[in-house]
């Protein structure tokens, strides 16, 4: 499995400047290879990590677990 360390700030201000979904680019990075997205802070501190699948099918499965997870977390904030 091949490791990718992305530096979580950056990543996501990319993703505010193209104005892009983080599925999007996970998507463009599908080549039938499994990989580990490793995302770490400015100090290269590991912060979360995902493995990316080898196919479109299960990549958006993944993205509607975490899309439900997500709403219920920000559901029980209010």
């Amino acid at each position: 499995m091949k490791k990718i360390t992305i530096k979580a700030k950056d990543f996501f201000e990319l993703l505010k400047l193209k104005d892009q979904s983080m599925w999007d680019i996970f998507a463009s990075l599908i080549d039938g290879e499994e990989k580990e997205l490793i995302f770490v802070d400015e100090n290269n501190e590991f912060l979360f990590n995902y493995i990316l699948p080898t196919d479109f099918k299960k990549l958006q499965d993944d993205k509607a677990v975490f899309s439900k997870e997500y709403s219920e977390k920000l559901s029980g904030l209010n």
